[in-house]
């Protein structure tokens, strides 16, 4: 009997403590294969770029996106600075052209005119050097904007102004009338040669024979033909602008009233009519009426040759 119940309790000691162990290499068990499978897991999901969402490879990603996009900022940044170091010289150098063109020149406070003021500076929701670089970044971007319209306002004005002066250059009065010699203080207070007493001579004398070929000093309409008192035969051409060119003495006038004439085209001959001691032209150039000293409108080394065909 004794024997029995030490048998009973061995045999039930010996089941206990076996099931126990069982249990316990089965969790160890469960544990490591599912340790193996959650690495395989994040293998597959690695290799197979992040099919199941795990956002690790995501993550990865933006991190380098967010590198790229800074260095390309600031790569940006750098580019409009350069831009802007252009946008000024094209300043400096629409400022010359507007000298050429009779305009004011526009000075640095006028060519950054609108790029002051408040800087406003806007939440991206980024990052504080993303930010900052984008705040800058449209600063510059709006500064160089601005510079740009008023460049290319200002480069349209010269245009403008070039072609209006291109075509009030056409009607200055800017070469000798006729070939000949001419004393370039013959205008203003002087001895008549006939009447022998002191008076304005409001032009210049230019001498030459009878029949010498007589040309526009600049582009016109004929105001004028036919005889003026002192004069003789005379031609008056309105170039526009308030001038008035005056030609006087002549032996034959080849155009008429209401004739539009371009620089260099035949007008007239040069004579010896009207109070006048020997054959010459008289020359006068009017500016609102007064007269002027025609020497001062005669260029050098140009004549009506230079704009005939």
């Amino acid at each position: 009997m004794r024997n029995s119940r030490l048998y009973r309790f061995s045999f039930e000691s010996l089941s206990f403590h076996e099931a126990r162990w069982t249990r316990t290499r089965l969790l160890t068990g469960g544990l490591v294969l599912g340790i193996v499978m959650l690495c395989s897991l994040f293998a597959v999901n690695q290799y197979y770029g992040d099919i199941f969402g795990l956002g690790f490879i995501q993550n990865n990603s933006l991190v380098n996106e967010n590198r790229v996009l800074q260095n390309q900022l600031q790569y940006l940044s750098q580019r409009l600075g350069v831009i802007q170091k252009q946008l000024h010289l094209l300043g400096n150098k629409g400022n010359e052209l507007r000298l050429l063109a009779d305009l004011p020149k526009l000075d640095e406070d006028l060519q950054k005119a609108g790029t002051g003021g408040t800087d406003e500076r806007v939440d991206f929701t980024t990052s504080s050097s993303v930010n900052t670089l984008l705040n800058n970044l449209q600063a510059t971007a709006n500064q160089a904007e601005q510079e740009l319209h008023l460049q290319i306002a200002s480069y349209e004005a010269i245009g403008t102004a070039y072609d209006q002066n291109k075509v009030r250059f056409s009607h200055l009065p800017a070469i000798k009338p006729m070939e000949g010699f001419f004393n370039p203080h013959g205008y203003g207070m002087r001895l008549h040669p006939i009447l022998n007493f002191v008076r304005k001579h409001d032009g210049i004398d230019i001498i030459n024979e009878v029949g010498t070929p007589v040309y526009a000093s600049a582009e016109g309409s004929i105001e004028f033909t036919g005889r003026k008192g002192d004069y003789g035969l005379a031609v008056e051409i309105n170039h526009g602008y308030s001038m008035v060119s005056l030609y006087g003495h002549l032996s034959k006038i080849l155009v008429h009233e209401g004739q539009k004439v371009k620089r260099g085209e035949l007008i007239a001959r040069s004579g010896n009519t009207g109070l006048s001691n020997g054959p010459h032209l008289h020359y006068e150039v009017r500016v609102n009426g007064v007269a002027q000293n025609p020497a001062y409108y005669i260029f050098d080394g140009v004549s009506a040759k230079d704009f005939q065909n």
